[in-house]
């Protein structure tokens, strides 16, 4: 398996891996001070991989930790890739970075507390290999999306608030642009992620700009919230920030995508994903 380049240089879009996909899906977890989460998370995911009827690549990117949150991730048996940035970036950058390092025909990520059920993974990669959209979302305000834990109503206030702001500044017709669930085929991935310069919260704000300007089809898949206790987002506290961003991000894009400049953060790979569901089975 190929790697991307070392710590000592920070890659901008060469760190995309140009070889063949080496897995049918892969699943990007960006994490920071997750140590204590992070084990029963991957227990989670190793355990609906090996039910999958594809392959399956598990990438734990680590955005500078404090705590043991990369050495828990590389000696779980999962087998699951680590990338440990050498400082902490923000959750976009650890995502950018997972997402042209991840080594899958199709390319998603979600939370490391993992908000969501993982069927939605599963409906978004068929829709993906069925070629029905290059690029899915997932949507916590569909009419079948449920929640089986309760929102307080100041955080789904505030939370509706800025979906609200940051979708008529995207466009794209994404009202929840916010979900941590979103779901790429590899070259969409690779266009959309070699563009996008938000290292905060907003990140995934600008990923939606992106894909519209560049006229990727997109679809959107309903979730299950199953858990929101672990999120580190408090609106009140960064919603400033991330409407700063994605106004930037408006601008830097105009009418059309910037050009695929977009850096990756200084990072080492402590290991690269080994297993699959056909050798885990």
């Amino acid at each position: 398996m190929s790697t991307p380049p070392s710590a000592a240089t920070s890659a901008t879009i060469e760190f995309v891996r140009n070889s063949a996909a080496e897995f049918d899906l892969s699943v990007v977890v960006p994490a920071y001070n997750e140590s204590a989460r992070l084990p029963k998370t991957l227990d989670g995911l190793e355990a609906w991989s090996v039910r999958q009827p594809f392959s399956v690549e598990i990438l734990v990117v680590d955005d500078g930790s404090r705590d043991a949150t990369a050495a828990v991730a590389a000696g779980h048996p999962c087998g699951c890739g680590v990338i440990r940035l050498a400082h902490n970036g923000g959750k976009g950058a650890a995502v950018r970075t997972g997402m042209l390092a991840a080594c899958g025909r199709v390319i998603g990520f979600t939370d490391a507390d993992l908000p969501y059920r993982l069927d939605a993974i599963e409906r978004a990669y068929a829709t993906i290999v069925s070629a029905a959209a290059d690029v899915v979302y997932g949507g916590r305000d569909l009419a079948t999306s449920t929640m089986a834990v309760r929102r307080t109503a100041a955080r789904t206030l505030a939370s509706s608030c800025f979906r609200g702001i940051a979708g008529l500044l995207v466009g794209g017709g994404v009202t929840d642009t916010q979900c941590g669930l979103k779901v790429y085929g590899r070259e969409a991935a690779r266009q959309v992620f070699s563009r996008v310069h938000t290292d905060g919260f907003a990140f995934d704000a600008e990923a939606i700009l992106v894909a519209h300007r560049l006229g990727l089809r997109a679809a959107r898949v309903p979730v299950v919230l199953v858990n929101e206790a672990g999120s580190t987002v408090s609106l009140r506290r960064h919603a400033p920030k991330m409407l700063r961003d994605v106004v930037q991000a408006r601008l830097r894009h105009g009418r059309r995508a910037g050009p695929m400049t977009a850096v990756t953060p200084e990072h080492d790979v402590l290991r690269a994903a080994t297993r699959t569901r056909r050798q885990a089975a």
